[in-house]
């Protein structure tokens, strides 16, 4: 007698990364980008992990409160860029923002972040004549330090004493290039304070200072009135220092991963200013555009105010991206609809289930 094969019920989960997959595949294939499987992995990674996020926060992919218009794109963006959100240590990590759509709702947005082992990662694969990337050093201020000298094209590389103790002043990458020359990459305590500010910028977004409600409702007297106590409030933020940390003034619109743990948060914003710097070959402009999109703090600044004026409500699933922030036009010539070569990965990954 035959047996008759019972259909195993999906998870909605399953049923989302169904839509999904599918889409971002196509889509990148349209840019030359030939997905490998450590890709996919990444892409499943990142659905299943913004899923929990999500569902923290009494939230889910169909949400009307979750503005859906970015969803794609970030997802794109995690997998062009290979990060994977389960790795160990954390690659990139997915948070929600308060913003207004543009029936004047509050709603929640979804943003990503690179890591600082997330710009380790980039640098390994996608670094220009990279052989190999070594462990970084995070000098101390009382560690005994020579900084590089240089005479004409020699290098005296830089000398490191560690004692262990004090205040974490700056971190040194080694970078051994494929001729085997070694190059150091320098970031300093004292550039931390820029991206505090930028971070404290950001926060005040919506602040009014009690001079109304609400800001999409100010008068342009109210407005100018905003914007005048907003620039005192940062002007003294940057006479501050790293030192706001500490300020109750402050403390409103500084994350508590700032104050929780100020020094592990200095080491990972040194350490991606350090990344940033390092020249990168993407092999294609939509990577390039993905990246930017994340480290590039004055697109990310008016990308988020776009985002706040009019959050846009888009069709569930929808088949094609209607907002990206970076367009590039479909390859029309038989030399860009070439694919590009897969990247290596670096350790074997499991041959995953997929059904792409």
């Amino acid at each position: 007698m035959e047996q008759k094969q019972v259909a195993v019920p999906k998870t909605q989960l399953t049923k989302v990364a169904d839509i999904y997959l599918p889409m971002i595949q196509n889509q990148l294939e349209g840019y030359g980008i030939e997905l490998s499987n450590y890709q996919k992995e990444c892409a499943l990674n990142a659905i299943s992990t913004i899923n929990n996020l999500l569902e923290s926060n009494g939230l889910d992919f169909n949400s009307e409160k979750l503005d859906k218009s970015n969803v794609k794109t970030i997802l794109q963006n995690v997998t062009s860029l290979q990060l994977n959100p389960l790795a160990q240590p954390r690659e990139v990590y997915f948070q929600l923002r308060n913003v207004k759509d543009k029936n004047n709702n509050w709603i929640k947005s979804l943003e990503m972040g690179i890591e600082g082992d997330g710009n380790d990662a980039l640098v390994r694969r996608f670094g220009v004549n990279i052989k190999t990337v070594c462990p970084y050093w995070v000098v101390r201020e009382n560690d005994e330090f020579e900084y590089p000298a240089y005479k004409g094209l020699e290098i005296t590389p830089p000398i490191w004493k560690p004692r262990g103790a004090g205040k974490i002043v700056r971190i040194v990458y080694p970078i051994i290039l494929k001729d085997d020359t070694v190059h150091f990459y320098i970031g300093e305590r004292e550039d931390v304070k820029n991206n505090l500010l930028a971070h404290i910028r950001n926060n005040m977004m919506n602040e009014t200072f009690g001079i109304c409600q609400d800001r999409y409702k100010a008068t342009p007297e109210q407005k100018e009135k905003i914007e005048e106590t907003k620039k005192t409030y940062l002007d003294e933020a940057k006479e501050l220092g790293l030192e706001v940390i500490h300020n109750a003034k402050f403390d409103k619109w500084i994350s508590p991963s700032w104050k929780d743990n100020e020094e592990a948060m200095i080491i990972r914003k040194i350490r991606n200013n350090i990344t940033k710097k390092i020249p990168k070959d993407f092999g294609s402009s939509f990577a390039l555009n993905a990246y930017i999109e994340q480290t590039d703090e004055t697109y990310k600044r008016v990308r988020e105010e776009v985002i706040e004026v009019q959050a846009s409500e888009v069709v569930e699933m929808p088949e094609t991206v209607s907002n990206q922030a970076i367009v590039e036009p479909k390859p029309q010539t038989q030399q860009n609809i070439l694919k590009e070569e897969k990247q290596p990965t670096q350790a074997k990954q499991e041959q995953m289930e997929m059904g792409w």
